[in-house]
């Protein structure tokens, strides 16, 4: 079986979080060996989740003026519905 990118993208928490079988885990990184866009995509997601973690590493510190506040809005919005 060979995976393709839509798989990769479907798999990548299972993949993250160690949820993948042994052989669904060794086709995964197959894929990414063959793949520069999802091994970009894979780091872009990692990055992404790391940032995020940081964010909230410390919920007092104020968010950079960067930030868009549509983003914070929904940010907020969204872990007030997981709680």
């Amino acid at each position: 079986m060979n995976m393709t990118c839509r798989e990769v993208i479907d798999f990548l928490m299972e993949y993250l979080s160690g949820g993948l079988s042994t052989s669904e885990r060794a086709e995964f990184e197959r894929h990414l060996t063959d793949c520069p866009d999802c091994t970009a995509y894979l780091r872009s997601y990692e990055e992404t989740i790391k940032l995020g973690k940081a964010v909230f590493a410390d919920p007092g510190a104020p968010v950079p003026q960067d930030v868009p506040e549509k983003l914070v809005q929904a940010i907020l919005a969204s872990r007030r519905q997981d709680m």
